[in-house]
């Protein structure tokens, strides 16, 4: 057997083999999918100003943040979702694989609340004036924007948040004991903590005019 098609031990290769392990899912896990946003789901989403939006392409997968004041996601109908896409750093991997491959998958957030609001559907991708102009802030408009045909949505289990208790975390984090953007670039460039420390200022100063 060729070293590429040996698997390890324990690995679970099979849908019999997951099914094994976790059974059939609970009646509600499964009756409370809807092929539209419900009306408790555009309130979640009218509240949420962050969100992760999941692609996938044939150079790869791409699970990308992006977020905003509550409201920042329009609905323009119960089908149809809209997400601005704002200036980046222009690797634009989830907008090509979108062009490549236009499935996605959304989890919407909402700070201190431990419940989120999953869509999946088929995106595409928007230079519409009108619609571009729905999303004007401070005078600008965003590049493009997503336009998400709802497959699938549904209010996700707890559980993670919970067990993580995710929004507690930072009280229980000492200062300086996280990675910033600064210490990232540091590591990139050969600098020093100074490097890295001067980088977070100038970072932060760039970003007051970059954000739309």
């Amino acid at each position: 057997m060729d070293t590429a098609d040996k698997v390890a031990p324990f690995s679970v290769t099979s849908l019999d083999d997951l099914a094994e392990i976790y059974h059939a899912p609970l009646a509600t896990a499964v009756t409370k999918e809807t092929d539209h946003v419900t009306e408790p789901g555009r309130a979640f989403i009218a509240a949420s100003p962050f969100l992760m939006l999941a692609t996938a392409g044939r150079a790869g997968v791409d699970c990308s943040p992006k977020g905003d004041v509550p409201g920042f996601v329009q609905l323009l109908d119960d089908r149809t979702i809209a997400i601005p896409d704002r200036p980046g750093n222009n690797r634009i991997d989830g907008l090509k694989n979108i062009i490549d491959n236009p499935r996605v998958g959304i989890i919407f957030m909402v700070p201190g609340s431990n419940s989120t609001y999953r869509v999946n559907g088929t995106a595409r991708i928007s230079t519409d004036p009108g619609l571009l102009g729905r999303f004007e802030v401070r005078g600008k408009l965003p590049r493009t924007v997503i336009v998400v045909a709802v497959e699938v949505a549904f209010s996700h289990c707890p559980k993670a948040f919970v067990r993580a208790k995710l929004w507690d975390s930072g009280r229980e984090i000492p200062p300086g004991h996280v990675p910033t953007h600064g210490d990232f670039a540091a590591y990139r460039d050969g600098g020093d903590k100074a490097y890295a420390e001067k980088y977070d200022v100038e970072y932060a100063e760039r970003m007051k005019s970059r954000l739309y």
